[in-house]
C-alpha cells in the first residue's frame, strides 16, 4: 500500500449507522495515543491535554485530540480510555486518523483486536469530564478508522522490560516484556486497517541489551512490526540476523511482519531516538510530519 493510497484508505461504516446519522455532518479527527508515562502528568479524559507530546498549538492533523491514560497500568485495565475516545470521535458519520507512540501502539492494537468487531454505540463527539460522549441511540460494528501511524511501536515488547532495566514496579512494565506483549492480543487482527510503522535507531551505550538497531528503548523487531523477536538492523550493518525492510515485505532473512503492518520509515541515518520530550521530538517528529501531510 503506497503513501499515495494513504488518502484513499476509507473504511465504510455500516448501512445502519449511515442511515441513522444521515442528518449529521461528517467530521474527521486525529487521535494521538501516548505511551508509557510514569509521571502521571497527563489527564485521562481531557482530549485537549497534549503535554506528553508538545505544544498544543503545533499542527498535528485535522481536529487533533489527545487520548490520555495513566501511562503506567496494564493495557487491559486502561484500554477503556482509548475505546471511549474511539466511540466519541470514530463512530456514525465521523472518521479518525490514529497516531500512537510506544505503548500507545499496543493500546490501539489491543482495542482493534479485542473490540474492533463488537457493536459500538454511536456517540455525539461532545465529551464529558470523564472522556465519555453522549449516546445517539444508533449502533454500528467497530470504528471508522482510516489508518494508524505508529512512532516507535512497543507492540513487540522490549528487552529492557525483560531484564528489569527500568527500575520501576508499575504494572505496564510487566506487559512490556517481549513474550507478554506479543501474547497479549492477536497482532494480525487490525480489522483491515494499515499500521504505518516508524522505526528510530539513535541508540545509546546502555541500549546494548536491545538486539539489533534500537532507539534507546525498543528494537527494530518491535518498532518495525516484525512478527518475531530478533536482531534486525539497517542495510550494511554487521552482526545482525537481518535487515529491516520498508513496506510489508519480510526482513532480509525472511521474518514476516504482522498483517497490515507497513514499515514506512527506517532510520538509516540513526538520527531519531525514542523520546518526544514534550516537544514533538525523537521519532515522534517524523510521525507528526506525516500526519500533517495526510490526516486531512
Amino acid at each position: 500500500m503506497s503513501r499515495a493510497l494513504h488518502l484513499l484508505a476509507l473504511v465504510p461504516v455500516t448501512a445502519a449507522a449511515l442511515l441513522s446519522t444521515s442528518e449529521a455532518s461528517a467530521t474527521n479527527y486525529t487521535l494521538w495515543i501516548h505511551g508509557r508515562n510514569t509521571s502521571g502528568s497527563t489527564t485521562a479524559g481531557n482530549y485537549d491535554d497534549f503535554s506528553y507530546w508538545g505544544s498544543s498549538s503545533a499542527a498535528a492533523g485535522v481536529n487533533k485530540k489527545a487520548v490520555n491514560w495513566d501511562g503506567k497500568s496494564k493495557i487491559s485495565v486502561t484500554n477503556d480510555k482509548i475505546r471511549n475516545a474511539l466511540d466519541c470521535y470514530c463512530t456514525g458519520s465521523n472518521f479518525c486518523y490514529i497516531a500512537a507512540h510506544s505503548a500507545g501502539n499496543a493500546h490501539i492494537g489491543y482495542a482493534l483486536a479485542m473490540y474492533g468487531g463488537s457493536t459500538r454505540g454511536v456517540r455525539d463527539a461532545i465529551p464529558a469530564a470523564d472522556g465519555t460522549c453522549g449516546a445517539t441511540g444508533a449502533t454500528q460494528v467497530g470504528w471508522n478508522i482510516k489508518w494508524v501511524d505508529i512512532a516507535s511501536g512497543a507492540a513487540g515488547g522490549s528487552e529492557l522490560a525483560n531484564v528489569g532495566s527500568w527500575a520501576v514496579s508499575d504494572p505496564l512494565t510487566d506487559d512490556l516484556k517481549t513474550a507478554t506483549m506479543r501474547a497479549l492480543y492477536d497482532h494480525n487482527q487490525t480489522r483491515g486497517r494499515y499500521f504505518y510503522m516508524f522505526a528510530g535507531a539513535k541508540g545509546t551505550l546502555y541500549s546494548g541489551i536491545l538486539p539489533g538497531q534500537d532507539d534507546e528503548a525498543l528494537s527494530y523487531h518491535s518498532t518495525g512490526g516484525v512478527a518475531v523477536t530478533g536482531s534486525f538492523c539497517n542495510a550494511g550493518d554487521w552482526f545482525c540476523d537481518g535487515t529491516l525492510t520498508t513496506g510489508t515485505s519480510a526482513t532480509s532473512n525472511g521474518k514476516a511482519k504482522w498483517s497490515y503492518h507497513y514499515t514506512d520509515f527506517v532510520d538509516a541515518s540513526e538520527a531519531y531516538n525514542h523520546y518526544s520530550n514534550g516537544a514533538w521530538e525523537g521519532i515522534v517528529g517524523p510521525v507528526r510530519s506525516d500526519v500533517v501531510a495526510y490526516a486531512l
